[in-house]
């Protein structure tokens, strides 16, 4: 007899479906895999039988073939277990194969029966609702995480002796979905004297899903304002936190079963690599910029990084995905993700007239940061050393302002244009930006001066669309283009001159 049921492997991000078949033939007792599996399913067979046995039902003292269809694609990780035991018991006839087919299955088992859970069940339970089944089994433990996607019931077991109570509808059910409400404890910007103006950029960047660099002395703020950027980001809604939960799902960093409302917040190290970065390896998993989807990846000390994995991040910062090709195919990972940066001056972090650093030294460390990369960069903004009446004043500002004035600013952005200004592609841009004639004339200056490339036109027309939306401006004047031309540290001088 041959039993099937529907399972699926993570390829990426991205479940895929598979189908488990198992067929008992007379002959010498034998259990055998095919179907290109990697070295983890292969070793289901010991975990499966001994699960088999312990959860007090027998296993077939037959030949035992599983297949696991479509032959051509690689499978990889525990996830088959559940579904490997759940086709060998309805090949048995202990389970009914007809309460099998509107499920799929998807956990890993215990040499005990028990049913633990594996990463990838969100992206499991979504795979199912395309595939038009009404549900999925899946470890206890992880039944919440699979019954926030809709129109697919979540059937939770803690061990493989309950799967028959469980197909009856029998069986322990998930506790109720937590409510969907932001986090509290994230740093405020109430902590920060001083810096009125890095302060705004980062008000900036945050209406607008905008890049920004913070370059200054060690000890100045560069870290602190960076670290509250989360406070003045609105939760993610629905979809948003879907998607995210899915990436983090998949990478095994998801430990509460409910959804992530916060915009997650990345800063890796800077001897992280490359593949570190962007993603990589095989199979191909997803990188620092992946997991910092739909929030901020932030970079401290910059031009410590490897130059090959700041270089790495161009496509992502540019196209909002990247793509990783490996074995004959590719991969393809999001990362719309908004970067904020942090680096000295030069080596000794000193920066002029008290720099101690030899030439060969700063012109070594600015070559780290390569052109290409800066002109994806929305805004580079000088961090100086607070006066000693700003560290005594109050505040600038706190998070929950600043928090108002970016939701205020980002619901214009949706109702105009349905994305936020870093999202805009050129066209839709130039199609909804809203400049008037004296904009255009700075605009127009500033390219032919060689003060922006024509990607860096684009990218402070932006800019200055997010400006004036914090000032509630529904066309782009000149003096929101000279603010923007002013953000880019470099270049403010000349943005004054006009």
């Amino acid at each position: 007899m041959i039993a099937r049921v529907t399972t699926f492997t993570i390829d990426g991000l991205d479940p895929r479906a598979v189908v488990v078949e198992a067929d008992l033939r007379s002959g010498l007792p034998a259990f055998t895999i095919v179907g290109l599996a990697d070295r983890a399913v292969s070793e289901a067979r010991e975990r499966v039988k001994a699960a088999i046995l312990n959860a007090g039902f027998e296993f077939p003292q037959r030949r035992v073939t599983v297949n696991l269809a479509p032959a051509h694609m690689r499978k990889a990780g525990g996830g088959f277990d559940l579904a490997i035991a759940c086709a060998i018991l309805a090949a048995q006839g202990v389970i009914a194969a007809v309460d099998l087919e509107p499920l799929a299955v998807f956990g890993e088992l215990s040499l005990g029966g028990e049913v633990r859970a594996c990463p990838g069940t969100l992206a499991a339970a979504e795979g199912a609702r395309r595939l038009g089944l009404s549900g999925i089994v899946v470890p206890l433990e992880r039944a919440r995480e699979a019954a926030l996607v809709e129109d697919v019931a979540a059937l939770g077991i803690a061990c493989l002796a309950e799967l028959p109570a469980a197909l009856r509808g029998d069986g322990p059910q998930p506790p109720p979905l937590a409510p969907c409400v932001p986090l509290v404890g994230a740093p405020d910007l109430s902590d920060v004297r001083g810096h009125a103006a890095p302060i705004e950029a980062l008000t900036v960047a945050a209406a607008g899903a905008h890049h920004v660099l913070f370059s200054g002395p060690p000890g100045t703020g560069k870290t602190m304002l960076a670290r509250r950027l989360p406070s003045i980001l609105p939760p993610l809604d629905r979809g948003e936190a879907l998607e995210v939960t899915r990436i983090h799902s998949v990478r095994g960093l998801h430990g509460d079963p409910g959804l992530l409302v916060r915009r997650p917040f990345r800063a890796p190290h800077h001897t992280t690599s490359a593949a570190g970065l962007v993603g990589g390896g095989r199979p191909p998993v997803p990188g620092e910029a992946t997991l910092a989807h739909r929030g901020v990846l932030f970079l401290d000390e910059l031009a410590e990084f490897d130059r090959r994995a700041l270089e790495s991040l161009r496509q992502p910062l540019e196209d909002g995905h990247v793509t990783i090709a490996r074995d004959q195919r590719a991969l393809r990972f999001p990362t719309r993700f908004s970067l904020i940066a942090a680096t000295n001056p030069c080596p000794c972090g000193r920066g002029g007239r008290a720099c101690r650093c030899a030439d060969s030294d700063r012109a070594r460390y600015r070559r780290k940061l390569s052109g290409a990369l800066l002109d994806r960069i929305d805004l580079l903004v000088a961090v100086e050393r607070p006066t000693a009446d700003e560290l005594a004043d109050d505040a600038v500002t706190t998070s929950a302002r600043a928090l108002e004035r970016v939701r205020n600013a980002r619901d214009r952005q949706l109702a105009r244009a349905g994305v936020l200004n870093g999202d805009l592609t050129p066209s839709r841009l130039h199609a909804t930006a809203e400049a008037d004639e004296a904009a255009g004339g700075a605009l127009r200056m500033l390219y032919e001066r060689g003060v922006v490339s024509a990607r860096g036109r684009d990218r402070l027309l932006r800019v200055a669309r997010t400006i004036a939306d914090l000032d509630a401006s529904a066309t782009v004047t000149r003096s929101h283009v000279l603010r923007a031309a002013a953000y880019r540290q470099d270049d403010s001088s000349q943005a004054q001159a006009a």
